[in-house]
């Protein structure tokens, strides 16, 4: 057993590491994760740890995604969400679903038993084809604005708080789709209709556990007479996860109740507030570190199936990048005044992130076949997603003239 000396000082190692690490990637305009990601890969593939547990991985993941969404909704203004409201939700929404329908049945149609590059012995089902899109089918706020900051630039408009708004809610709706297809996956849902019902029933149950935990949070907040202001954050915490355990109790989505209860008090006076908000976000900060290096280190087992996935996640990430994704941003946005190259850009800034890995693990956990190869597919896809969006992103904003420096 490893003594208490080397943990920390591994662990500090590894933590300035990823803080310094984090530094380069603002001022080279690319998303920290990466950096995370390689970090952990590097542990395992050079006589460090090597994670063979996607159960393991699973719980830290889903761990610190509570506390992501969380801090999500927390820093979501109201003022700057109500002018794009509906925008936002039909992008996170129906913008989802359309996009996780498109590229499901591009995958499927490049994976299954009738192609070339088919999966396993018989191929991926369309179920699972559908799976794949529905872990990959949600957008990175962090991603986007860290390669937005280090370009010196801000969106004009309201395409700032749209994206903003489309990125933070989306993430609820691409869990509730992956859970819902997995468990029709594995058997637990026995058809289309009954996990079209267990879907609405997480939704309506998330949303509702999770605005009256947000309001019980703000008054409970208030009303607790602490010495310290420490104590308000350690209360905070126990709050949130009573939140996401009390949705997942009575059988409604935790990650999107805690999601909302986040948009509920952070949009309500509360005492230390600003220490409160400080303090979610260094532990954002910190889980994401600990998530993403965990994920590295997850994925040194599946590298022999790289070089074999490599053209179809090659083309699996055009798809998304130049099809899926545009077309579900301009039919979720035909509606709404919003100019044709206002609707290119918003196409563009699709960026992948951390949302995806962490449900890639979801089928490991599971024990689903193929499982091994979709996660490998999902990092390709989202390290494409970051290398090639990100580094066009302020170039494309500039050209379409909807950028200005700060």
């Amino acid at each position: 057993m490893p003594s208490i000396e080397l943990v920390s000082l591994v662990s500090a190692s590894l933590l300035l590491i990823s803080v310094f690490s984090s530094k380069l990637a603002s001022k080279v305009g690319i998303p920290s994760l990466l950096f995370f990601l390689l970090t952990g890969w590097l542990i395992g593939e050079f006589g460090g740890p090597e994670l063979h547990s996607p159960e393991i991985a699973k719980f830290i993941g889903d761990f610190a995604l509570i506390f992501i969404l969380f801090t999500g909704g927390l820093d979501s203004h109201w003022p700057n969400i109500r002018p794009v409201l509906w925008q936002g939700l039909c992008l996170s929404t129906l913008g989802v679903f359309i996009t996780m329908l498109l590229l499901g049945s591009f995958a499927w149609f490049i994976l299954g038993s009738f192609s070339t590059f088919s999966l396993g012995v018989h191929g991926i089902t369309l179920t699972q084809g559908l799976l794949l899109a529905a872990i990959v089918s949600s957008t990175d706020a962090a991603a986007v604005f860290s390669v937005l900051r280090s370009s010196h630039i801000v969106l004009k408009g309201k395409l700032q708080p749209l994206l903003e708004l489309e990125s933070s809610s989306n993430d609820p709706m691409a869990v509730l789709l992956t859970v819902t297809l997995l468990n029709y996956a594995t058997g637990a849902e026995s058809a289309f209709l009954e996990g079209g019902m267990f879907l609405v029933m997480q939704l309506l149950i998330g949303v509702a556990v999770g605005y009256g935990g947000g309001r019980f949070m703000v008054w409970l907040l208030n009303h607790m007479g602490l010495s310290s202001a420490g104590l308000y954050a350690i209360a905070s915490i126990a709050l949130v996860l009573l939140t996401y355990s009390g949705a997942t109790f009575m059988h409604g989505n935790g990650f999107l109740a805690v999601y909302v209860a986040g948009i509920v008090a952070g949009n309500r006076e509360v005492t230390h507030h600003h220490y409160i908000n400080a303090f979610h976000d260094s532990f954002a900060w910190l889980m994401q570190i600990i998530m993403f290096l965990t994920l590295g280190m997850l994925s040194v087992p599946y590298r022999a199936e790289l070089s074999s996935l490599a053209s179809v996640a090659v083309a699996i990430s055009l798809f998304l990048m130049f099809v899926a994704r545009p077309v579900s941003v301009f039919i979720s946005l035909l509606w709404a005044k919003i100019s044709f190259k206002e609707k290119l850009l918003v196409s563009w800034v699709g960026l992948r992130g951390s949302v995806p890995i962490v449900l890639a693990t979801f089928p490991l956990a599971a024990g689903i076949k193929e499982a091994g190869e979709i996660f490998v597919l999902i990092s390709f896809i989202v390290v494409m997603s970051v290398l090639i969006q990100g580094f066009s992103l302020a170039a494309l904003a500039r050209w379409l003239g909807l950028a200005e420096k700060k």
